[in-house]
């Protein structure tokens, strides 16, 4: 079952545990984020770094994936990054699970808009 894995990737990082989180993900890992090509990471102990780092600029931040769907080796999950002092992030995350570990994650996480606000470089709404 693919989704376990992730169940305990989603609590490691809940708990702020570093090590929990790298062990999650086989020695393969790679995550795309394909809107910006210059975030992608390659391994586990890349994915505990940037981990760390957000741990340390954000002790609050929660994650919850609200929603999943399992095929096969995939779990397609909607996501929300919760930060207290911070800008919340949502979006999807498609999770290739093998062997009962993580080895592909693509992102595709936005910034949650405040409600109302116009949206940066795009066409003005309606209601703008």
């Amino acid at each position: 079952m693919s989704n376990a894995v992730v169940q305990r990737l989603i609590g490691a990082l809940n708990g702020h545990d570093l090590d929990a989180v790298e062990a999650c993900f086989g020695p393969d890992f790679v995550g795309e984020w394909p809107a910006h090509p210059a975030r992608d990471v390659h391994g586990p102990a890349r994915v505990r770094q940037n981990w760390e780092m957000i741990f340390k600029t954000s002790p609050d931040i929660t994650v919850a994936m609200t929603n999943a769907v399992e095929v096969g080796d995939e779990v397609w999950g909607e996501w929300h990054y919760t930060k207290a002092a911070g800008q919340d992030l949502r979006g999807v995350i498609i999770i290739t699970v093998r062997d009962g570990l993580i080895r592909r994650s693509r992102f595709y996480m936005e910034p949650v808009d405040a409600a109302g606000a116009a949206v940066p470089g795009g066409p003005r709404l309606a209601r703008d």
